[in-house]
């Protein structure tokens, strides 16, 4: 049964998920917690993030394991997850290029394979290194 859940951030199934799931059950693959809003079949992403349970408490951080009473863990991880993250990344690169088109410039190189490995602290050091030049 288990198998038929999947990470909401990598996409990723999730293996050996016990029933209900622990607050802090982690995603094998990328370490992602899993008792999240992203990964509710309650979540609202339309935009705000809303959760869709009335009565559930307000979660400021959608992406981190919450104590949630109403919390359901979605088979897809609540539709989210890696085809939201890719179609967002992919418009993101489309809309950067064609703002340098319309300034004559050349759009910024994606990011590295490596980088996309790093935390995003370790990604802003590099940079800000690399624009200091050390």
């Amino acid at each position: 049964m288990s198998d038929q859940f999947r990470c909401w951030h990598c996409g990723k199934a999730l293996e050996e998920v016990i029933l209900p799931m622990s607050r802090r059950e982690e995603c094998g693959a990328c370490g992602a917690d899993q008792h999240v809003c992203k990964m509710c079949v309650f979540f609202n992403d339309s935009g705000r993030g809303d959760c869709k349970e009335e009565r559930a408490e307000w979660i400021s951080d959608h992406e981190r394991a919450n104590f949630c009473d109403y919390f359901k863990p979605s088979v897809n991880g609540a539709g989210s997850g890696t085809n939201t993250n890719t179609n967002a990344n992919s418009a993101s690169e489309q809309a950067q290029a064609e703002f340098a088109e319309l300034f004559g410039d050349t759009p910024k190189p994606s990011p590295k394979s490596e980088d996309k490995e790093k935390s995003a602290a370790e990604i802003a050091e590099q940079q800000l290194r690399d624009l200091l030049g050390g």
